[in-house]
């Protein structure tokens, strides 16, 4: 007879998500998992597998949790310009929060670690990256429609533009502790939008 599980694997993955996220990938030992999920080696091993399909596990579920949001906030009804703003004003204001700014984006910060030499977690960067850039484009295609944005702006160049923008925000936001570098990068570009 199979033994049950004697945790809860949700809830550990959400703790081993809030340690790769605080600590990074490579700083994160298995005996560092071990002891914040309070979870045997073993019983680790069976429900996740190794390190690697753990982070990868993780950052799923950090995918998961954040999409919904940004659908929400760029495909509402009404006026779509003033949505794509408040996104990237959010994101240079958690960038420049002193409770945000050290984890940054577990999105971004595995970028930069991990995906110039794993191209698993490249790939999972480069979907979370296409999903953001296609919501901000299909808001860039509604403003352009109902004319909130000029004609000639090129939502697809736009919407790319600001992708960039959003990640180095992030990346700016945790190695600054200046909070107006971040904001008046994003007023900046926001300012290509008018």
């Amino acid at each position: 007879m199979a033994r049950t599980k004697e945790f809860d694997p949700d809830a550990a993955l959400r703790a081993a998500l809030e340690l790769f996220w605080r600590r990074g990938y490579e700083a994160t030992s298995m005996a560092d998992l071990v002891e914040h999920l309070g979870i045997g080696r073993a019983s680790l091993y069976a429900t996740f597998g190794n390190k690697h399909e753990l982070f990868l596990k993780a950052l799923d579920r950090y995918a998961e949790e954040r999409g919904p949001l940004l659908l929400e906030e760029l495909s509402g009804p009404g006026p779509a310009l003033p949505a794509v703003r408040a996104v990237v004003r959010r994101f240079a204001a958690e960038a420049g929060a002193d409770e945000t700014r050290l984890t940054g984006c577990l999105v971004t910060n595995t970028a930069a670690e991990l995906a110039p030499h794993d191209s698993t977690a490249a790939r999972r960067v480069e979907l979370s990256w296409e999903h953001v850039e296609t919501l901000l484009h299909s808001a860039l295609v509604r403003a352009r429609a109902q004319g909130e944005l000029p004609e000639g702006r090129d939502p697809q160049a736009l919407a790319r533009m600001l992708l960039v923008l959003m990640q180095g925000i992030r990346v700016v936001g945790k190695a600054s502790a200046d909070p107006a570098r971040v904001r008046d990068a994003a007023e900046q570009a926001l300012s290509l939008l008018d």
